[in-house]
């Protein structure tokens, strides 16, 4: 009884196995925050300062958007990617059930602010192209809503899909173990080429006048890498498999 006893005050003691005030799940908020403000700046400053490429006030209130985002999220790319390696875990079979669970929660807390970007970047703001440039015709490649959609929310769609699989390939044993997994590599490597497809776009709309439209051949690219991230279907079955497996009394006690 006395051992009994122990070993639930251990288990209480240890940390929880998820927190609601986690990091990552505050992050969904910041993104939230964050796209809510970027959205109201484009609706003030896009038609009062974006229409002219030329126009002084263009540069003040766009491009220096621009000249800003790329380097801080490539600092940011690569700083989250150090940390992440350099922190990695080195001995994946020695790290207890308890704690590999409650990574797998942290992980899933990942992979929903990755889905969160992927909706603002891919869906919320891509829509919100089509309509600007049926509206707007561009006399730019690098219009607001470029700026915005193209050079700030994929950039940070794709740091947290990097994130996301750098955590899941460093500190959980299950892939550590299994090597690299397809089906994660799909999620994340689908969308991040939607980043490249966005120079074959900018190519076709400078050498052919057409329409905006999203059923176009040259936008195809996006539909096609977008698709990639069902593969997390695929994540989500391997993440079940092992969770089921570290539930038990070895793991969480009575």
């Amino acid at each position: 009884m006395a051992a009994t006893t122990a070993n639930v005050s251990a288990a209480a003691s240890e940390k929880p196995l998820f927190s609601k005030f986690n990091f990552f799940v505050l992050g969904i908020g910041v993104y939230f925050v964050f796209y809510v403000y970027v959205r109201w700046y484009e609706g003030v400053y896009g038609w009062s300062a974006g229409l002219d490429s030329f126009a002084p006030e263009f540069e003040k209130y766009w491009m220096t958007i621009l000249y800003y985002e790329i380097p801080l999220e490539f600092t940011l790319a690569i700083a989250f990617a150090s940390y992440l390696w350099k922190t990695r875990t080195r001995n994946p079979d020695a790290v207890p059930a308890r704690e590999v669970l409650r990574r797998h929660f942290h992980h899933l807390c990942w992979l929903t602010a990755y889905g969160s970007a992927i909706y603002w970047g891919a869906s919320y703001y891509t829509e919100q192209d089509g309509t600007w440039h049926q509206t707007i015709v561009r006399d730019t490649d690098f219009t607001p809503s470029h700026i915005i959609e193209f050079y700030m929310t994929y950039p940070i769609y794709i740091i947290t899909g990097i994130g996301a699989f750098m955590y899941a390939h460093t500190r959980i044993p299950y892939f550590m173990n299994q090597g690299v997994s397809l089906a994660y590599l799909l999620v994340v490597i689908g969308p991040f080429m939607i980043f490249p497809n966005v120079g074959l776009n900018e190519w076709g709309h400078t050498f052919w006048w057409m329409e905006e439209l999203f059923v176009a051949p040259l936008h195809y690219g996006f539909v096609f890498f977008g698709w990639f991230a069902l593969g997390v279907m695929g994540v989500v079955t391997q993440l079940i498999t092992d969770i089921d497996d570290l539930i038990g009394a070895d793991c969480c006690p009575d």
